[in-house]
């Protein structure tokens, strides 16, 4: 792929260009990756933009931009739902959440019984006593 006149590696940028660059990431609902795309003809950015961002000075809290694309991605997905009935339907993407929720539950559950696990453990150790109940042994 041949750049364009515009296009060059991304060390090799001034900083008024860096600003540029980055403002028109902020102010468009471009993503990180076709800014960085159009400027210099790479696929991948690998988090350049973030670490321009952070040395130019511009607050890591672009909220306000990831609502509007969140909100965008949503109506796009709305869209995609209402003209293809070969979409998930909206009682898919409820099960689909409830599958991560329960996900999630899983984890924190395995994540207690580890701890609690090594809490008896410790308390055997520390306590010379064997507080886990024997197999094969009569009632």
């Amino acid at each position: 792929m041949e750049k364009t006149i515009n296009q060059k590696a991304g060390r090799f940028f001034t900083e008024d260009e860096k600003h540029q660059i980055v403002q028109e990431f902020l102010t468009s609902k471009c993503t990180k990756q076709s800014v960085w795309k159009k400027y210099t003809g790479q696929e991948g950015e690998h988090g350049q933009l973030t670490r321009w961002m952070r040395a130019l000075g511009y607050s890591e809290d672009y909220s306000y931009r990831k609502s509007t694309l969140v909100a965008d991605n949503f109506m796009a997905k709305k869209k995609n739902i209402e003209s293809d009935g070969e979409e998930d339907s909206f009682e898919s993407l409820q099960l689909k959440n409830r599958i991560k929720e329960l996900e999630k539950q899983l984890k924190e559950a395995e994540l207690k019984a580890i701890a609690f696990s090594t809490m008896v453990d410790i308390a055997e150790k520390e306590f010379k006593i064997s507080i886990r109940k024997k197999f094969n042994t009569k009632p």
